[in-house]
């Protein structure tokens, strides 16, 4: 019988939910995927169609988080007339205390990304996507309506707000404080501080100071005698000293052969005539005259830029 979308779904929070409480107490490495089946109510084999790995599993439970995380956000009463600041705080806010009744859970999954970092964020992570996007529209309400000026930097500060909730987490696992008092100390100022920057166009003015920097400074190198070369030289070898992979250069062509003596001035040298399909002969030499040695190639070295 073909399962619908809504089982589908339950199914999915059911398995996330089992992993989460197994482990909770087992650990992440003492969990096997069958494990997490039969403690879901399902077949070995089921499992892998909805998740592949434990890793996956992890990053189910941290998109759910993201997207309910997301929706209490934007459900919140007047939360269309809400400060950059507070729209922030509150989606900040959110996640931990969505993430709150799984603490262990979370401060387990911490140690794991510390022990293999890329494990998972090799992995693919929509609710990334979904956090980029909202951001991204926060600053584009706070930017129509003057609260902050000409931002053109909204998907790139929308990526880097998942890093820092991941910063914020982190603190929050090792917050000791009553009720968390320094994880809300440290998420009202730095949003603060970041607000302001926006607010004076601060990070805007420094994007195009460096874009200005370096588009003059590379009409500088572009000219003859810049030392662009010497640059480049430089830089080509510290990779190779780094053991990055040396450029392939084309090998020396050996130099034009002279004429044969006798040939007129300005008569071009006469093709040997090949059959077809066959392997081109060398040119016929007399036969009292000793065999043409190949010239050896001759390394070019090219003038060094003054």
């Amino acid at each position: 019988m073909k399962t619908t979308r809504q089982q589908q779904d339950a199914t999915r929070r059911q398995i996330v939910a089992s992993a989460v409480d197994l482990m909770t107490r087992q650990g992440f490495d003492g969990t096997t995927m069958k494990d997490i089946a039969r403690a879901a109510g399902i077949g070995d084999a089921t499992i892998y169609k909805y998740f592949p790995t434990k890793d996956r599993i992890v990053l189910g439970y941290l998109d759910e988080v993201v997207h309910a995380s997301l929706a209490d956000t934007l459900q919140a009463p007047g939360f269309a007339s809400y400060s950059l600041q507070e729209k922030l705080q509150r989606l900040t806010d959110a996640v931990l205390e969505r993430l709150l009744a799984d603490r262990e859970f979370v401060a387990e999954m911490h140690k794991v990304a510390r022990r293999s970092p890329l494990a998972l964020m090799a992995e693919p992570l929509p609710a990334r996507a979904a956090l980029r996007d909202a951001v991204a529209s926060f600053l584009e309400a706070a930017e129509a309506s003057g609260e902050i000026e000409p931002c053109d930097f909204k998907g790139l500060a929308g990526g880097l707000y998942t890093d820092y909730l991941g910063g914020v987490v982190a603190y929050w696992l090792a917050d000791e404080s009553d009720g968390f008092a320094d994880t809300t100390q440290l998420v009202d100022l730095s949003l603060g501080v970041l607000v302001l920057t926006l607010r004076t166009g601060l990070v805007s003015r420094a994007l195009q100071l460096g874009g200005f920097v370096l588009r003059s400074q590379m009409a500088r190198f572009m000219q003859r005698g810049s030392g662009l070369v010497g640059v480049l030289r430089a830089a080509q070898q510290t990779l190779d000293d780094m053991g990055a992979v040396p450029v392939r250069r084309a090998p020396a062509t050996a130099p034009a052969a002279p004429p044969p003596p006798g040939a007129a001035a300005g008569q071009k040298p006469r093709k040997a005539r090949t059959k077809a399909g066959g392997p081109s002969p060398a040119a016929a030499t007399p036969a009292d005259a000793a065999p043409a040695t190949a010239a050896a190639p001759v390394r070019r070295t090219r003038k060094a830029a003054p």
